[in-house]
């Protein structure tokens, strides 16, 4: 049986009326990437907070690699690279600046001019002249220049561009690869899906889900626009997999669900003028989830 990285018990934190965290057990294992999805305000930034020791729990109990993360807090975070949702840094500091103290604080020499480049970014520029964009360049850079056993990330793509996403996510193939574990929350189905080994799905501060992201695939949702060269084929069209969302005067669409071969196979006796793919919103995965559990 794989060790535990993170272990989440009864996890409570109300805010007065407010239940933020809801009883919420969880367990990451060491060496997997785990992905902790949910709609903004559903709990995810309260959770790792706690996790952080950062916020005091209502009632739970939380260990990261062994430790204790109330009693431990200090000892986990030299162990860990963490970024928050929102990165907080010295407007006055450069890139290099905010890498150097890290170094002082760890007492340790880190290659993170590396990652910089690998990130684009310019190491010399105040964190106040810098975009929303470069700041979490700057954070995602700090995070993992310790190279870490833990990566705990709070929505880590926010502000990147689609080709710095795809240059971060292969960073964490690469950590994972040398034995390290990963907690990352996200609101973006895809993101999920491409670099999780399994996911919690979090609302309303409840686990509604706890799936392996392979068979979770299975559950996705896509919202596909067809637009065919002769609209008469609209009504001709028929795939049992797919449920006509909405009727376009030379088109369709659809929603369907999980795999998408069979639609491909099927639209290849049409002529198509354009084709749109796209995930259906997470709201409409969560009511899909629970009309499966429910049934």
């Amino acid at each position: 049986m794989a060790e535990v990285a993170i272990q989440i018990s009864r996890l409570k934190k109300y805010f007065g009326k407010t239940k933020a965290v809801d009883d919420i057990s969880l367990e990451i294992r060491k060496g997997e990437v785990y992905g902790f999805l949910g709609p903004n305000g559903a709990g995810k930034t309260t959770t790792i907070r706690c996790l952080m020791d950062f916020l005091r729990p209502d009632a739970g109990k939380i260990s990261v690699l062994g430790l204790d993360a109330k009693t431990d807090s200090v000892a986990i975070k030299e162990r860990i690279g963490f970024l928050p949702s929102e990165m907080y840094l010295h407007g006055d500091w450069t890139g290099q600046e905010h890498t150097e103290f890290i170094q002082a604080v760890r007492g340790k020499k880190f290659n993170f001019k590396t990652l910089a480049e690998k990130f684009d970014l310019n190491l010399h520029v105040k964190a106040k002249h810098l975009s929303t964009g470069n700041k979490q360049k700057l954070g995602i850079v700090l995070t993992l220049m310790t190279e870490p056993e833990l990566l705990v990330l709070d929505e880590p793509t926010r502000g990147l561009d689609p080709l710095l996403q795809n240059t971060f996510y292969k960073c964490l193939g690469e950590f994972k690869q040398k034995g390290a574990t990963v907690f990352m929350s996200s609101h973006i189905l895809p993101e999920i899906e491409r670099v999780c080994d399994r996911v919690a799905i979090i609302r309303e501060g409840k686990i509604v889900g706890i799936e392996v992201v392979e068979e979770f695939k299975q559950s996705a949702l896509h919202l596909v626009t067809i637009r065919f060269e002769n609209p008469a084929d609209r009504s001709t069209f028929s795939l049992p997999s797919a449920e006509k969302a909405d009727e376009l005067p030379d088109g369709l669409i659809l929603k369907v669900k999980g795999d998408l071969d069979p639609l491909i196979k099927e639209l290849a006796k049409y002529k198509i003028k354009d084709l749109e793919l796209d995930h259906s919103s997470l709201e409409d995965l969560f009511l899909s989830f629970y009309k499966e559990k429910k049934s």
